[in-house]
């Protein structure tokens, strides 16, 4: 199950939505003792539509969405509001895994995350790391968390949207904790090709700010951005001396 399948995305948004709301009453219910409602009074699931702004799976806490957020456009989520984090220090008492659920629930409502980047969340929220495992080995089996298909979207999208080379790329992964074997594998959507395209077109969008520079100047900052961007020297200097031998003003009568 993709995280890039259009189709699929709104699924994914409302069983998490839903079973998030579930994980929410069975908390609360225990932490209060009060018996778990019947079917009929809890809430439904596809009730409630909200809006969210902005790409992808909507707003999320500064620092923890990723700035590569995936699909363009507005999109839907259905069922309530996620509830906030703190839930065991609301419900001391409630169950760890229906804790850890509503934890991991709120995460992938926000925004895709990988293995990794939720096993830091349950731990930052006091989370044993036997009832985090367990937990996330469920998510897993139901294909809620997928590191193939999140490396995979992460890669398409910070090459196509960053214009990140297969360095950067590589750094990224790392990053979000993906396996060399599964980070190599999504990698290997970028080649070559594909590299010096992406760095031709970045440097002709930044030349355009660089109007009437010297030379010198200019291929300069475009070596510095590019290597930013984790672009080796063996294809940014090429495409900058072509790009700036090309322009009007350089050219020689």
């Amino acid at each position: 199950m993709g995280f890039s399948e259009q189709e699929t995305t709104q699924d994914r948004l409302a069983r998490a939505a839903a079973a998030l709301a579930e994980a929410e009453v069975v908390a609360r219910a225990r932490a209060s003792g009060v018996p778990r409602p019947e079917a009929d009074d809890r809430p439904p699931p596809r009730d409630s539509r909200r809006k969210v702004g902005g790409k992808g799976w909507g707003a999320v806490d500064p620092g923890e969405r990723p700035d590569w957020a995936v699909p363009e456009g507005p999109e839907e989520l259905s069922g309530p509001v996620p509830p906030p984090d703190d839930i065991a220090a609301e419900a001391p008492d409630a169950d760890a895994d229906a804790v850890a659920r509503a934890i991991v629930l709120r995460q992938l409502s926000m925004a895709p995350r990988s293995r990794s980047q939720l096993e830091r969340k349950l731990r930052q929220r006091g989370c044993d790391d036997d009832v985090a495992a367990r937990v996330l080995d469920r998510f897993t089996e139901v294909g809620l968390v997928d590191d193939e298909a999140y490396a995979q979207m992460l890669v398409r999208s910070k090459q196509s949207g960053k214009g990140l080379a297969r360095k950067a790329l590589a750094h990224e992964l790392r990053k979000q904790g993906i396996d060399q074997e599964i980070a190599d594998e999504a990698l290997g959507q970028v080649g070559a090709g594909d590299e010096r395209a992406r760095a031709e077109l970045l440097v002709q969008k930044k030349l355009r700010t660089m109007r009437g520079l010297d030379p010198a100047v200019q291929s300069r900052r475009l070596a510095g951005m590019l290597a930013r961007k984790g672009y080796s020297g063996e294809i940014a200097w090429p495409v900058i001396r072509d790009a700036i031998d090309g322009l009007p003003e350089h050219r020689r009568d």
